[in-house]
């Protein structure tokens, strides 16, 4: 449900941060361990409907998580905190990914630039921002649960 500008609430418009809000364990996509306004300035700037990228972060998260000590093994790990572990992966990493999800060439588009938003979030929180940018200049970004 959405605010008009007059304070009316409206069902059946609901926004993206609405649906992205914590509202107990309903089964319903996430975004995985993507920080809700990156997922929101991916959406933005995606081929995809904005509705289905949570659904999509989700699946990849998935297969992310299944694979997480292959990760911390296997790649730079830049950030971490209590709930995620932020790696630097080659380019060509959501590709190839994106095969093994069955994902088009759009969604494989939208899940990487969510990653990638994420990234910039931790560096503007962590006074990183120039590091990670130059990082995305040559690698990519996979955010693995903890």
């Amino acid at each position: 449900m959405t605010v008009g500008a007059d304070g009316d609430r409206r069902p059946g418009r609901e926004r993206l941060s609405e649906r992205l809000a914590p509202d107990g364990d309903d089964g319903s996509p996430r975004g995985g361990a993507i920080d809700g306004t990156a997922i929101m300035l991916a959406a933005a700037k995606a081929s995809v409907p904005a509705s289905s990228l949570p659904l999509l972060l989700d699946r990849a998260q998935a297969y992310l998580d299944g694979r997480a000590s292959e990760y911390a093994q296997g790649f730079e790990c830049v950030h971490e905190d209590d709930k995620t572990a932020v790696f630097l992966v080659p380019l060509g990493h959501w590709d190839t990914k994106g095969l093994d999800l069955e994902f088009s060439h759009r969604e494989v588009d939208a899940v990487r630039r969510a990653h990638a938003e994420h990234l910039r979030r931790v560096g503007a929180d962590a006074d990183r921002r120039d590091e990670f940018e130059t990082a995305l200049e040559i690698r990519e970004v996979a955010v693995v649960r903890r």
